[in-house]
């Protein structure tokens, strides 16, 4: 029986991997960050965010800031007064922790009526969160995220690849 919970074990901590590992970290902007000079439609409209997911907001410091909006008037209108809540690191991480549209926009006076501003929409699923590599550009996918990617699924096929071998044996 103790080998069978070994087994279990195993199971356990392979689907945990799994889960944890498909979720990417994304720059919003691309190679180009949170900056003026970023087309964030276009950026946006090109990737898929899912839940689990996390985007990073990289930027000079004291020159933006990042601000979570309450609602698409308040984004539209780049309304900041409701913000949700605001970062100002530099390399501010926010987790899509949940189905649906959360807005975001630069705090810096004028930034966010010249078009500093990102609509997000996160789904649920396992779909990848980058389109398929045939349709995105190198600088819209993460370096790190691919490499993480590629390191997870070793790692689970390792997992599981042991989980037969102790199943075959037992």
């Amino acid at each position: 029986m103790g080998r069978r919970n070994t087994i279990l074990l195993v199971l356990v901590f392979v689907g945990l991997i799994t889960k944890k590992g498909f979720a990417a970290q994304l720059t919003v902007g691309g190679s180009q960050g949170w900056d003026e000079s970023t087309d964030f439609n276009s950026w946006a409209s090109a990737q898929k965010f899912k839940v689990g997911d996390q985007l990073v907001f990289k930027y000079s410091s004291g020159l933006h800031s990042v601000v979570e909006l309450p609602n698409e008037s308040a984004y539209k209108s780049c309304d900041l007064g409701g913000a949700l809540d605001s970062k100002n690191t530099g390399n501010d991480v926010v987790k899509l922790s949940k189905a649906g549209t959360r807005y975001f926009a630069c705090g810096t006076l004028g930034h966010c009526g010249q078009g500093m501003k990102v609509k997000i929409t996160t789904v649920d699923g396992n779909a990848p969160s980058s389109p398929a590599s045939a349709s995105s550009s190198s600088s819209d996918a993460s370096p790190a995220s691919t490499s993480l990617h590629s390191i997870t699924s070793f790692v689970v096929l390792a997992a599981l690849s042991a989980t037969v071998v102790l199943l075959s044996v037992f």
